[in-house]
C-alpha cells in the first residue's frame, strides 16, 4: 500500500478482521460482517523511520493498543468493500500526518509598538479600576 513516494507498507503488515457492524443495514446487518478491523503493528513495522513511528504514536491516542498495535475500525459504510478501503484511507492519512515533520519555532521578540501598546492598556485599565474604588469609598 503506497502511503507517500517514500513510504510503503507491505500488504503483510496489514491484517484485517470483518466483524459486525452496528447501524443501519436492514437485515443485512445481521446478516453479513461488513464493519472491517484493520491492525498496523507499528513495531515491527519496517516501513516507517523511528521518527515517523514516535509522532504516529503521539497522532494515534486510543486507537493504538498496550502492545503497539494500531487498530482502525471502519462501519460507516454498509458495504464490506467500502470500509475496507476506508480504514486502509483512514491508516494512510494517520501516517500521512505523522511523515510531515513538525515545524520548529523560532523564537521572536514583541516589536517596540506592540510593548509600548501593552503597558498603555495595562496603564488605563488600573486607572480605571483606581476611579472605581474611589466612587466606592465616598
Amino acid at each position: 500500500m503506497r502511503v507517500t513516494r517514500g513510504i510503503v507498507i507491505d500488504e503483510t503488515e496489514l491484517v484485517e478482521r470483518f466483524i459486525h457492524a452496528s447501524g443501519p443495514g436492514g437485515q443485512n446487518v445481521n446478516k453479513v460482517a461488513t464493519a472491517v478491523e484493520l491492525r498496523f503493528d507499528l513495531g515491527h513495522s519496517h516501513a516507517l523511520s523511528d521518527s515517523v513511528k514516535a509522532r504516529l504514536v503521539a497522532l494515534a491516542g486510543k486507537r493504538l493498543s498496550t502492545e503497539g498495535i494500531l487498530v482502525i475500525t471502519a462501519q460507516r459504510f454498509r458495504s464490506q468493500a467500502r470500509n475496507r478501503t476506508d480504514a486502509r484511507e483512514r491508516l494512510a492519512g494517520l501516517i500521512r500526518a505523522a511523515a510531515e515533520p513538525p515545524k520548529l519555532r523560532r523564537a521572536t521578540r514583541p516589536t517596540r509598538a506592540s510593548r509600548e501598546r501593552r503597558l498603555e492598556d495595562k496603564r488605563r485599565t488600573g486607572q480605571r479600576k483606581r476611579q472605581r474604588g474611589s466612587t466606592l469609598k465616598d
